[in-house]
């Protein structure tokens, strides 16, 4: 028969009688050496699993390497972000705005010319009016000019050609009579210059323009 719990009467005991046999505590110490030996074997196992993970990833490697061919302006590895060459370490795996545009920059100098354009045109067309800015508002020389010519800035052109008039052209003696319905065409002033900026030059120069406003309140400051 089971005798009460001598914590609580209200509980029936759940072991027997106490004896030498059963006296209701461990009679044996905690093993030490079966823990040693569990931790010492779960220590090697991680190091020869990570040893076997390192000499896979070496093996995957050298693989992939012999199959993308010898290190060459070609054979680079640009699909990756933390874009390195072969055997060199990659300094930065973050996913960021910096990282992809210097990615897109390899890509874009590693692909032979013609390329495609990635930005529909607008910065090409930007750095062809920038050139031009620079030829129609400097003055320069170049070898492509008569000997002792000078490229001067168009708005001194302009006041030069209104000072001084356009050169009139030779006429001849006799003049081809008009038909019916024809008139002698006369030259007249354009509406317009004839050069738009593109809305990306424009953004680009007022932000540019901004900039330099910003720049010359600081350094007054």
């Amino acid at each position: 028969m089971p005798t009460n719990n001598e914590f609580d009467p209200g509980l029936p005991s759940v072991q027997g009688p106490r004896d030498a046999e059963n006296p209701g505590y461990e009679t044996q110490d905690v093993n030490v050496g079966g823990i040693v030996t569990f931790v010492a074997g779960l220590v090697g196992f991680v190091a020869v699993f990570f040893f076997f993970c390192f000499l896979l990833g070496k093996i995957i490697n050298y693989a992939l390497i012999e199959h993308d061919g010898p290190i060459d302006k070609w054979h680079t590895a640009t699909n990756s972000l933390g874009y390195t060459e072969h055997g060199k370490p990659r300094q930065d795996l973050a996913s960021n705005a910096v990282i992809q545009q210097k990615q897109l920059s390899a890509m874009s100098n590693a692909f032979p010319s013609p390329r495609l354009q990635t930005d529909d045109g607008n910065q090409d067309t930007a750095d062809l009016h920038a050139k031009e800015d620079l030829l129609l508002q400097n003055y320069s020389t170049s070898g492509d000019l008569p000997a002792g010519t000078v490229r001067i800035p168009i708005e001194r052109a302009m006041q030069l050609i209104v000072e001084r008039g356009l050169p009139k052209p030779p006429t001849s003696a006799t003049s081809a009579p008009l038909m019916a319905g024809e008139s002698r065409p006369t030259i007249s002033a354009p509406l317009t210059t004839g050069f738009a900026r593109t809305g990306y030059e424009l953004q680009t120069i007022e932000t540019r323009e901004q900039r330099n406003d910003f720049n010359r309140a600081e350094a007054k400051q």
